[in-house]
């Protein structure tokens, strides 16, 4: 049985203009002197040349040599922001056009096509980088209509994801050549955003074997599900997982929703590892025993902590977490060493019966 590896950084929310968070070289020698051996890789134009890496298996040897010399690899890389641009209902156009490049602005149709050739060549790069799975979102068509009032007519929901199912397929037929699994993270603003929803777009897709899951616990405590559970029911889905903690404390002014408030202000917030409520000892207990074999990825959003200091503490959270498989079973000292033969006589069995 495979282990787990890690720790692992995902890069998206230390990215910034200043030293050491201004280049992939730098966030990597960071990276590899706070202990992490792997970087998650937002495909990002200042990090990754997307289309070069999609061509070139030289452009790709030479990244991982570079990550290389500060003692990392890359894990994944990440297409979230293109991703949310596969399926945007026209209510969010204006406020997911900063996800675009400036001349897609206002321009839907054109803003989708781009993002759907960003997440295909993502593909065709993560097979010349080695990489085995894929890290997205996949879009939403739905949901504003995601608490029915006012009542939803009847058909929406299964239009909203057979449509989706629609655009990802092609798309997850270049990841099905690229043998690259395609992880959707399971999140709030996405049309797949819990389990009922996975079920739905994987029945829309036909089960595609190359749709999978990205498991990230802390959205799972924002809306209040089972996080063990879910790993019991999808775990042979599960590709990619962001380690991330988060809180639910309600009260009698505000729940679930968040009542509008910020981050600091809701009762579910998300919070650095350790801080917060996820049972992680649970977690990578289940992981392990279905044999989860890819990364554990710290991803760090917290309302409260600086994220130089949730960065140096989540690498040896995460090792401390990460369970090495053993090798037998624990109560191999006492085994009765008997053969078959004995066997058949301690349960009364004739030795001449096969």
């Amino acid at each position: 049985m495979s282990e787990m590896k890690g720790p692992a950084i995902f890069l998206a929310q230390f990215m910034g203009e200043a030293a050491p968070y201004d280049t992939l070289d730098n966030l990597a020698r960071w990276a590899g002197d706070l202990g992490y051996v792997g970087v998650q890789i937002p495909c990002d134009a200042r990090l990754i040349d997307l289309g070069l890496a999609a061509e070139s298996k030289t452009y790709c040897d030479d990244l991982r040599g570079l990550l290389g010399e500060f003692g990392v690899e890359p894990t994944e890389l990440s297409t979230h922001l293109q991703g949310q641009l596969v399926a945007v209902h026209p209510a969010y156009d204006q406020l997911f056009d900063g996800f675009a490049p400036p001349e897609l602005h206002g321009k839907p149709a054109e803003r989708q096509a781009w993002a759907v050739e960003q997440v295909k060549l993502a593909a065709k790069a993560s097979a010349n980088l080695g990489l085995s799975a894929h890290a997205t979102f996949s879009g939403a068509l739905a949901w504003p209509y995601v608490y029915p009032w006012p009542q939803r007519p009847a058909g929406l929901v299964e239009e909203a994801f057979a449509e989706l199912a629609r655009r990802w397929t092609p798309i997850l037929d270049v990841f099905e050549e690229a043998g690259v699994d395609c992880a959707f993270e399971i999140h709030p603003g996405e049309d797949i955003h819990d389990g009922a929803t996975w079920e739905r777009f994987l029945e829309a897709v036909g089960n595609h074997p190359r749709a999978r899951i990205l498991f990230d616990p802390s959205h799972y405590v924002l809306q209040q599900l089972d996080y063990l559970d879910f790993i019991d029911r999808y775990h042979d889905r599960i590709s990619c997982f962001h380690v991330k903690d988060a809180e639910f404390n309600p009260t009698g002014r505000s729940g679930v929703y968040g009542g509008y408030e910020s981050w600091v202000n809701r009762a579910g917030r998300f919070r650095s590892l350790g801080d917060g409520q996820v049972d992680f000892v649970g977690i990578f207990s289940k992981m392990a025993q279905y044999g989860y074999s890819g990364w554990a990825v710290l991803e760090w959003e917290c309302a409260l902590k600086r994220s130089e200091d949730g960065a140096r503490e989540g690498a040896p959270f995460i090792r401390h977490h990460m369970i090495r498989l053993t090798d037998h079973p624990f109560d191999d000292f006492a085994s009765s060493g008997v053969d078959r033969n004995a066997i058949r006589s301690i349960l009364g069995i004739a030795s001449s019966q096969n």
